[in-house]
């Protein structure tokens, strides 16, 4: 048995904090930077987001960062992107040498171009284990014990083995990498790709046009990992096109939505809104474009999304530049 604090009461936090809980038999400990959530969960032990699932008693929740880090086996970031920074500078003083943090939040932060590791490393400052747990995970679908698998990235496979162990039981099946900066890149670009393939869906595009996006994204997604130094097996594995595809087309990803909204002529500010909830592939767009840039790969699909999104162009016109480019070979 296990004690973990959960930093982040979000959908997928209380997701993994039931499966930690309920399935494994850990000791879990909550924590949010909004008193009034912790109010509430202590007070109908369910989340308004997760409808019909009741979170179980043995889950604590404290409004306290210092007694969710402290003495903890594991502590996991379930925090937006935007928010892992100023979470981690909360945590850092109480975070010990040694301990193993699990960041399961996917982007990359736009003013430094960090993924979500580096930007926790970078704010602790400490010798801590950091691992990126990563892949098709829904927390909708985890939330009610449905077939998942994940992937648990280190750069310390024996840690990311650790992690595999205490996260491991029941419907979640846990697969191991070493290559944590591909797992990263990954999960935050998938999100980007998922906006394109909405807003296919929203102009009212049928299924080659989508299977062309989800392959094409795939293609340049892993053209950058590969500029980056990061495995190629990594982005045809479960936090590659396994993520890719769950994001690209489930009712359940936020960016699908989005980009549905936006193909069907909302503008991005009110997409956002009727959306509700965090939209990581806008969060993640300056970053990848910069990343793009740095490392001098072409990512027509990215560079589509982008112009929609921050540079107020039609999304038909993006379709027409994208089928009018240059010929080229499918492996260039």
């Amino acid at each position: 048995m296990a004690d973990i604090g959960v930093l982040g009461t979000g959908t997928w936090g209380i997701s993994l904090a039931r499966h930690l809980a309920l399935n494994c038999g850990h000791n879990v400990l909550c924590w949010s930077a909004l008193p009034e959530e912790i109010d509430y969960f202590r007070a109908t032990k369910r989340h308004p987001n997760l409808p019909g699932v009741p979170i179980p008693d043995s889950i604590s929740y404290t409004k306290d960062i210092e007694k969710a880090v402290t003495g903890k086996d594991i502590v996991m970031f379930a925090v937006p992107s935007v928010f892992v920074r100023s979470t981690a500078k909360l945590a850092a003083p109480f975070l010990k040498e040694g301990q193993i943090v699990v960041d399961v939040a996917k982007g990359f932060e736009s003013s430094t171009r960090m993924s979500m590791t580096e930007v926790i490393a970078d704010e602790v400052k400490k010798d801590i284990k950091l691992v990126a747990l990563s892949g098709p995970t829904h927390a909708e679908e985890v939330a009610v014990d449905l077939p998942t698998s994940i992937v648990s990235a280190s750069s310390d496979l024996s840690v990311a083995e650790y992690v595999q162990d205490i996260y491991m039981a029941g419907n979640l099946r846990v697969y191991t990498n070493h290559d944590i900066k591909g797992v990263e890149l990954c999960g935050s670009l998938k999100n980007v790709i998922a906006l394109a393939v909405g807003c296919s869906d929203g102009m009212g595009f049928g299924d080659n046009t989508k299977a062309a996006l989800i392959t094409r994204g795939m293609s340049e997604i892993a053209a950058l990992g590969s500029a980056m130094g990061c495995e190629p097996q990594t982005f045809y594995g479960l936090a590659g096109i396994g993520d890719l595809i769950v994001t690209a087309t489930s009712v359940h990803s936020r960016n699908n939505k989005c980009g549905n909204l936006v193909g069907k002529g909302y503008p991005v500010k009110k997409a956002i809104e009727k959306v509700g909830m965090v939209v990581e592939g806008i969060n993640c767009l300056p970053a990848a474009i910069e990343l793009m840039k740095q490392y001098d790969v072409e990512m027509p699909i990215v560079m589509a999304v982008n112009a929609v999104v921050n540079e107020g162009k039609s999304p038909k016109d993006m379709v027409a530049l994208l089928m009018g480019r240059d010929k080229t070979h499918e492996f260039n």
